[in-house]
């Protein structure tokens, strides 16, 4: 019995009219990252990966709203995602555990910036103009000791867990309790989003601890 070999090319598996295609288009991703990362690890390597190539897994994360797990599976067995982050079909892909060093390499400012210029770029091709904007607030819940603290309360007395008596025993200072209505309540912080109405392309997003109001969380998102 004979076997083939058969030669394959990756740019031949992801359709031309694939959306990782077209936002490469739009976006020069290598460009931005070349300008705002190349320096963050000391050189263009970081765990045996470029920058280039981890920031797009990242960014990839973010498009298809997936785990840090997840986004490792992803990248061994979709093709598109391979492409879209300059892997070869045979190469070696991260495992989880870099994403989460990435993003901590990188930073909150760093990744803000990042944002804000590719938020610019939209908005010089038309798709951002701001004219409407929809503005939402919602809760996001800490991963936190939360029962550890309880038991630290109560250990040092503390008659009630609240806002005024967290900062003594919390490990996250900046989280909070927060309400909406009677009858919900969490242990963390709230995310403020605006919203281009014309493209329904996020504009803004702030994160604020819990207990801060929709009202003084707007400014800001605000256009």
């Amino acid at each position: 019995m004979t076997t083939q070999t058969e030669i394959i090319n990756l740019e031949d598996l992801v359709p031309t009219n694939h959306l990782y295609r077209k936002f490469t288009k739009l976006i020069d991703l290598d460009k931005i990252t070349n300008k705002h990362l190349t320096t963050i690890a000391g050189n263009s390597n970081y765990k045996g990966y470029g920058i280039n190539t981890l920031f797009k897994t990242l960014l990839l994360q973010h498009l298809e709203d997936i785990s840090d797990r997840a986004l490792e599976r992803f990248l061994q067995e979709n093709t598109a995602a391979k492409w879209f982050c300059n892997f070869a079909l045979s190469d070696k892909t991260p495992t989880y555990s870099i994403f989460s060093k990435m993003r901590t390499k990188i930073g909150t400012h760093l990744l803000s910036k990042i944002f804000n210029e590719v938020k610019n770029i939209l908005k010089s091709k038309g798709y951002l103009n701001e004219v409407f904007t929809f503005i939402d607030a919602s809760h996001l819940v800490a991963k936190a000791n939360l029962w550890q603290e309880r038991d630290l309360a109560i250990a040092n007395k503390l008659e009630k867990l609240n806002n005024t008596t967290l900062p003594k025993v919390a490990y996250d200072q900046q989280a909070k309790f927060g309400a909406k209505g009677k009858n919900k309540f969490w242990y963390g912080f709230k995310k403020h989003i605006s919203v281009d109405m014309q493209s329904g392309l996020i504009n803004k997003v702030a994160l604020t601890p819990a207990n801060i109001t929709d009202a003084k969380g707007l400014k800001h998102v605000l256009p």
